[in-house]
């Protein structure tokens, strides 16, 4: 039955497929055309076949099998993580985690002044009230100098609340290598030497982890996928041969790190990316003398992007933290925590928290993403772009492993340098709107202003330090918005629009989104009859700049007589790339916009020229 069922579909072979592509492409360059290069240096294949599986060796297993690329458990309920701040008062960062607990979180993190050291007392007026054998505890923010403090109060006040040690779940942040990697230096020379005395103080708790690997701080500079978890092996690395020369079993040693990744915008390749790091980790561990299986299993939390954030348009980071929350979800990470929507400008309240919490809730509810375990296992892309990315940052890992480790590597500035190389093509790619971030440098909201809570400081991005520095790809273009609004002017862009309806209704709508980018107030008009009427609406409306928009074979007898009727009154735009534009250009005209325009830079220019 089943081979009558199919007769009329016969397989039809990759060559008869290559075959037509090549004829619809009619000579154009295939690979140019339909092969996408990523940041992270892999060419995709703009189809892929079950052939293309034939090579990979992660295939067929299980998950909760080693190597654990499906994940390290059998189901696929991840925690519901989020983050309270408890520097300042204790009790209100106990009162929200409570609140927080009761509405649907099962991982609380707390944010502490790791400048302190830690009480019993401190520990039982934060966690009061919080049941632990069901919520898992983590702290952020520890250092080098107060850490040990901080494991020993927390393992005295399990003791005291009389639960079982076994079901006690959480984590210290203990992370030497971060402050390197933000700073350039340790926060003291022994550092690296205090990690056995963590992990033997944790020795009466097995759920504990305490030697965190911050490999968000990688993306957060502006890495690629593939550079976070290389750099984030190499930090996991380093912390195993110190662990070990130190006397620590490998079993012991791996199991007392955990491991925070970014997820980013990219949504196959933050799917991809966690898959690949956990078969890596599982590899690196067995090398390192590992026997049990268990303790090869990567734990991984997730932190939606501050990278990818916003604070114009802000509300569109919720569909960012979304699609980022999905990723990590399809992928299996342990915890998953969802930055609220105005986590870049302020301190999040009871709504954006409530939002952030309950985006994980409703694809836990309603979505069912925890009912099934690696969806994403057997797709011929999934595959293949998780054995590319395995591949990429285990050859990365090797060049870093070749110079001595993460800390020789980061010393010698080559870390800093690869980072560095990428974000610059990052922001490149945004300045020229070849990647877009919605309301920001595309499609902007064209009457907002800045929420109240936005300064300077939130817009402008930090100057490099000697470590990696963290921003946010949208800075450059709401720093130049936020200049619009606070100079005290409205420059005006008055649509020019005449001759052929369609291409002059097309630029109009370019242009001003465009104009609007930088915070210009825009003026669209359907179309005007004649040259001279749109100049003389124009010069009534008072505006800064007059956008011609048109057909390109309407400029060359047009432009330069809007010129003549403007008589500088106002900067004369062309919008397009006319074959007349050296012509233009030779008769005064100098300003054009287009897709090929980095429209920051152009953006600046203009706000130069009208004293902004």
């Amino acid at each position: 039955m089943s081979n009558q069922l199919f007769a009329p579909f016969p397989p039809v072979p990759t060559q008869q497929w290559e075959s037509v592509i090549e004829k619809d492409l009619k000579g154009a360059d295939y690979h140019k055309k339909l092969v996408w290069k990523t940041d992270e240096g892999l060419s995709i294949s703009p189809y892929y076949r079950k052939e293309n599986l034939e090579d990979i060796k992660h295939l067929n297993t299980a998950p909760g099998c080693f190597p654990f690329v499906r994940g390290t458990k059998s189901d696929n309920n991840w925690l519901v993580r989020q983050g309270y701040c408890a520097h300042e008062d204790v009790r209100e960062a106990n009162r929200q985690a409570l609140d927080g607990i009761a509405k649907g979180v099962d991982s609380v993190g707390f944010c502490i002044d790791g400048s302190k050291t830690c009480t019993t007392s401190d520990i039982e007026m934060l966690l009061s009230g919080i049941d632990l054998e069901k919520t898992e505890i983590n702290f952020e923010g520890c250092r080098c100098a107060t850490a040990l403090s901080y494991i020993d109060s927390f393992t005295d006040y399990v003791k005291k609340q009389n639960v079982n040690p076994q079901l006690v779940r959480g984590s210290f942040d203990f992370d030497p290598l971060r402050r390197l990697t933000t700073k350039g230096a340790f926060c003291h020379p022994d550092s690296i030497k205090r990690l056995k005395a963590c992990v033997a103080a944790a020795e009466a708790l097995p759920g504990l982890r305490v030697v965190g690997v911050e490999a968000y701080g990688v993306h957060a500079a502006g890495s690629s996928a593939v550079q976070e978890l290389a750099f984030g092996l190499a930090m996991g690395s380093e912390y195993l041969n110190r662990l070990i020369e130190d006397g620590c079993p490998a079993d012991e040693a791996a199991h007392r790190i955990k491991f925070t990744f970014a997820v980013g915008a990219n949504y196959f390749m933050e799917i991809a990316k966690f898959r690949a790091g956990r078969l890596l980790w599982a590899d690196m561990v067995k090398a390192y003398g590992a026997t049990n299986e268990e303790r090869m299993k990567m734990k991984v939390h997730a932190v939606t992007s501050p990278w990818n954030q916003t604070v114009y348009d802000p509300y569109v980071n919720i569909l960012r933290g979304t699609t980022e929350a999905m990723s990590a979800a399809i992928a299996g990470v342990d915890s998953l925590e969802v930055l609220p929507f105005d986590y870049a400008f302020r301190a999040p309240g009871e709504f954006s928290n409530r939002i952030a919490r309950n985006t994980q809730i409703i694809l836990k509810e309603e979505a069912y993403f925890d009912k099934v375990t690696d969806p994403s296992a057997g797709s011929y892309y999934i595959e293949n772009l998780t054995q590319a990315i395995a591949d990429a940052a285990w050859k990365l890992f090797k060049e870093v492993e070749d110079m001595g480790g993460y800390i020789a590597a980061f010393k010698a500035g080559f870390i800093q340098a690869q980072v560095k190389a990428t974000a610059q093509k990052r922001d490149m790619n945004i300045a020229t709107r070849r990647d877009t971030l919605l309301g920001t440098n595309q499609f902007p909201n064209f009457t907002e202003k800045a929420d109240a809570a936005v300064t300077q400081e939130t817009v402008t991005r930090p100057a490099q330090a000697e470590g990696l520095t963290p921003y946010r790809g949208a800075q450059a273009f709401e720093e130049l918005r936020f200049a619009t609004e606070k100079s005290g002017k409205t420059p005006k862009a008055f649509m020019l629009t005449f001759g052929n309806l369609a291409m002059c209704r097309a630029r109009a709508q370019f242009a001003c989104n465009f104009f609007a980018v930088a915070g210009f107030e825009v003026v669209d008009n359907n179309r005007f009859a004649t040259i001279e009427e749109g100049v003389t609406a124009a010069l009534v409306a008072n505006a800064n700049l007059v956008i011609a928009c048109s057909a390109d074979d309407e400029y060359a007898a047009a432009v330069p007589q809007i010129a003549k009727l403007l008589d500088n009154r106002g900067i004369l735009v062309v919008a397009g790339e006319p074959e007349c534009k050296a012509e233009l250009e030779a008769k005064g005209i100098n300003h054009f916009i287009s897709v090929k325009s980095n429209v920051l830079e152009t953006l600046k220019q203009y706000q130069k020229e009208l004293g902004i």
